[in-house]
């Protein structure tokens, strides 16, 4: 087995020093797949203060005994590498952590107490390996099966369903029929688990290129319900004549393009989460249903899924924002310039390609051939022409600041009103966008009460609306 230079220094250090010490887990799986690891960790029975003393180059912090080894080498794989003394874990009151670690003196304990067969396989500086459960033979089966009574090993930690969800997705394996019926059975378990780890395990399946199979494994198994319960809703959902898949199949394809792609999460996620607001808006049935505001609807829903599942609120912001947007029209020789720009200043610049990228997934989810038809070439064409227009307040020639030198008045909502209705006028005509022009504006608009400014603004917003849902109508979306 090949084992890293600098993981087998360590291994050798430790075993001179008449240690044992092992390589354990994920990493030992991935080499025996052919595959890279993306981490080494080594369990010993050296106790957490010899290993401090033989590598004094540590961080050391934790309940469980692990020593953070500083190799500083430039492979960021081996950077670190995490030395654990054999353990054994005391019962999991909380179905999250263990009331109590033991350290153990033989690798087979230490091997016991863990999820899988798969990560249950222990290699020595010498080759030797240690695989109590059988987990070379079900990597050879391509199977994940818990060490073990499945029961008992969610029980102490209900994320290992989750778990084994995401091993079954990244590996392309399948779960052992004990294993899986132990999920079914205890999935309602997953609502002990913190929203955080639950988080970072979703992450981790949509990453993998076959997320589409990862979230119909969460749902086939009973998980997803208490993960993103709004997603079932599609379930079964027919749509209209645009749709050749329901409402839950056409979401989970979107996605597969995306991944197909290896854009990134936040995109993947709002291909998951696109239509997520189509159960709830839907008029009538047959291939003329309807669903009005659903990308409105989608994305009060998205910013709240993120939010409870304790996504940052960047990527919850750029996800929800992605989702409201999906449903941009656009068609040549009828879009003009300035509903170009007004939807650059809906979305951001920085944003524009990853919704087009949605837009590419809808396509392809929807049961059409081509990602992207002439149309939206041309659309890129034109964003590309008019990105250098202002588009939002901070790309106007003046700022605040020279509202209130030119009025000679102190800062207040105003000010803001002031700038929105400029850019209102900007975006309809770009030429605008001149420092002596605007100044010249500031001090016609300044004549304005704030409630005349905010109508004005109202009335802008209220006429892109209906010039939205006449579209939508057209062309039943």
């Amino acid at each position: 087995m090949e084992i890293h230079p600098k993981v087998r220094e360590i291994l050798k250090t430790l075993e001179g020093e008449g240690h044992k010490a092992f390589v354990v887990g994920g990493c030992v799986r991935d080499v025996l797949m052919d595959r890279h690891p993306t981490d080494w960790d080594i369990a010993t029975d050296a106790l957490p203060e010899r290993i401090q003393e033989l590598f004094p180059d540590n961080f050391y912090d934790n309940a469980f005994g692990t020593v953070t080894i500083k190799t500083r080498d430039e492979d960021p794989i081996v950077r670190t590498v995490q030395v654990t003394p054999f353990r054994i874990e005391g019962r999991y009151s909380d179905k999250r952590h263990p009331d109590t670690v033991q350290f153990a003196t033989t690798i087979e304990e230490d091997l016991s107490r863990r999820d899988f067969t798969v990560n249950a396989i222990a290699v020595s500086l010498d080759g030797t390996v240690v695989d109590p459960h059988g987990g070379q033979a079900d990597i050879e089966r391509r199977t994940i099966r818990a060490v073990g009574d499945p029961v008992a090993r969610f029980a102490e930690d209900a994320l290992r369903m989750m778990r084994a969800v995401r091993f079954a997705t990244s590996l392309d394996f399948s779960i052992d029929d004990a294993t899986l019926k132990a999920i079914t059975s205890n999935a309602t378990s997953l609502k002990d688990i913190s929203a955080e780890r639950v988080r970072d395990e979703l992450i981790k399946i949509i990453d993998t290129p076959r997320a589409l199979d990862g979230i119909q494994l969460l749902e086939d198994v009973g998980l997803l319900q208490f993960i993103i319960p709004e997603l079932r809703e599609g379930l079964g959902v027919e749509q209209n004549l645009h749709h050749i898949y329901t409402v839950w199949e056409h979401n989970l394809r979107t996605m597969k393009y995306a991944a197909d792609k290896s854009y990134s999460f936040a995109v993947r996620m709002a291909c998951l989460l696109h239509d997520v607001g189509k159960p709830r808006s839907k008029h009538g049935e047959g291939k003329h249903c309807t669903f009005y505001a659903h990308d409105a609807i989608g994305a009060t829903m998205t910013k709240k899924i993120m939010e409870r599942l304790k996504f940052p609120h960047d990527i919850s912001h750029k996800v929800a924002l992605l989702v409201r947007y999906h449903m941009f029209y656009y068609s040549v020789g009828e879009v003009t310039e300035s509903s170009v720009r007004r939807l650059i200043a809906n979305v951001g610049l920085e944003n524009i390609d990853d919704l087009l990228r949605l837009r590419e997934g809808d396509r392809i989810g929807s049961g059409t051939p081509k990602a992207v038809p002439y149309k939206l070439r041309h659309l890129k064409y034109m964003i590309d022409k008019v990105s250098h227009d202002a588009i939002s307040v901070k790309m106007l020639a003046v700022n605040g600041a020279d509202i209130m030198e030119a009025l000679a008045t102190p800062p207040g909502p105003k000010i803001g009103l002031i700038l929105n209705s400029l850019l209102a006028e900007v975006l309809d005509d770009p030429s605008l966008n001149e420092r002596d022009l605007l100044l010249e504006r500031i001090r016609k608009l300044d004549k304005k009460t704030p409630d005349e400014l905010q109508k004005s603004l109202e009335r802008i917003n209220k006429a892109l609306e209906q010039e939205e849902q006449e579209r939508m109508k057209k062309y039943y979306v």
